[in-house]
């Protein structure tokens, strides 16, 4: 099947117009300005690969529009898990609407972060690719090793799905304790480490001298660890010194991170995840975006969960993407909203980019004719009606 768009953008390489792209059983053969034989003229669309969410929890899904935006990010937390007590369980039809919606938005790949392992069925029987972060949290744990064991049984008892993956990672700094972060980070090694990092300046506190607002959580749920002796560093060099900075690593928000600790971050080849409209939400404030980008960190993008965020449609993000880094290039943007994703979940030789060799995930997005800079509009906020899957089977 050949596929004539008005634009074709492969993001690896500047936009075509009037681009082929030519795809066979499931795969891209490949990407150019003509092509011999019959092609499917789509007209005025841009053809582009489906887009990566790299950070979302879609077993939060059922808790969209219950908790209210805070003005700090512990106060939200705090709402959170008191809304989630109350309830004892992720409901699952609302895991398996948000897979849809997704889709619907033009996902390709998600970084669903699970504390339980509910999501794994809907998305394995879903046309989305995954790497599911089954999340770890215990900060008074007497025997990580155990708890990582655990895990891991439960991973194992899923059946193998080469689309669907799963790596053990910890939440955060303030919730998991450095016992269980390094037994997490033995077990895990060699897969993308999903970890919230440098997200509120609670966090911040809390790992400079030990009190502030997380310490109030924790005493308040009755996990905290009166043999926890406050690191007196920034959330970076915390997780340095537990050798979980690595090129695996994919730092969730990062929105309290100074240019040292990008610098660090980008020195050994992790990845930041920014997520701006959740961040506004949970009164964590805007990521610095730009200086993201000046630092050379990979820079990938997510939704955060439906609790802290009105939908799961990354050209949503994107926009405000665009808004909060307005001296970034278009395509370096939309590089974030698709390659870098696929890279830091180790999806990058096969999604991401329009290559030869790569999975067929083609997305057409209906564009106005005369389109001087089809960068540019796409991050201008596109709806899911104006998104077409191509099938490529």
């Amino acid at each position: 099947m050949r596929y004539r768009a008005a634009w074709v953008l492969p993001v690896s390489s500047p936009p075509l117009p009037a681009g082929v792209v030519t795809v066979d059983r499931g795969r891209i053969l490949g990407v150019g300005a003509g092509a011999d034989g019959k092609v499917e003229d789509l007209g005025n669309v841009a053809i582009l690969p489906g887009l990566v969410n790299a950070h979302a929890h879609l077993e939060l899904s059922w808790m969209r529009g219950r908790v209210r935006p805070a003005a700090s990010m512990a106060r939200w937390a705090a709402a959170l898990i008191a809304e989630r007590r109350a309830s004892m369980h992720d409901p699952a039809e609302s895991t398996a609407a948000a897979i849809a919606e997704a889709r619907a938005a033009g996902t390709s790949l998600v970084g669903d972060v699970a504390n339980g392992l509910t999501s794994y069925e809907p998305l394995a029987a879903s046309s989305l690719c995954a790497v599911i972060f089954h999340e770890l949290i215990g900060f008074s744990t007497s025997d990580p090793e155990r708890v990582v064991a655990g895990a891991a049984a439960r991973i194992a008892e899923l059946p193998q799905n080469d689309c669907v993956r799963l790596s053990i990672v910890p939440h955060a700094p303030y919730s998991v304790s450095p016992d269980l972060m390094q037994a997490i980070a033995r077990h895990s090694a060699g897969r993308p480490m999903s970890v919230h990092l440098g997200e509120s300046p609670e966090e911040v506190q809390f790992l400079r001298n030990g009190t502030g607002a997380w310490r109030e959580i924790l005493e308040s749920l009755g996990a905290w660890n009166a043999a926890w002796k406050p690191p007196g560093c920034g959330p970076v060099k915390y997780l340095e010194n537990l050798g979980l900075v690595t090129r695996n690593l994919v730092a969730v928000h990062g929105v309290q991170l100074t240019d040292d600790e990008l610098e660090t971050l980008a020195r050994a080849g992790a990845t930041i995840v920014t997520c701006p409209r959740s961040n506004r939400w949970t009164g964590a404030g805007d990521p610095p975006v730009e200086r993201f980008f000046r630092s050379g960190v990979r820079v990938a993008v997510g939704t955060d969960s439906l609790a802290s965020v009105g939908d799961l449609n990354l050209f949503t993000e994107l926009a405000l993407l665009r808004q909060l880094a307005p001296k970034v290039p278009p395509r370096a943007i939309l590089y974030s909203g698709s390659s870098a994703g696929a890279e830091a979940l180790g999806f990058g030789s096969e999604l991401g980019t329009l290559e030869p060799g790569k999975r067929a995930q083609l997305i057409a997005v209906r564009i106005p004719a005369n389109v001087a800079d089809v960068e540019e509009y796409l991050l201008g906020g596109i709806q899911p009606s104006d998104v077409h899957w191509l099938d490529a089977e």
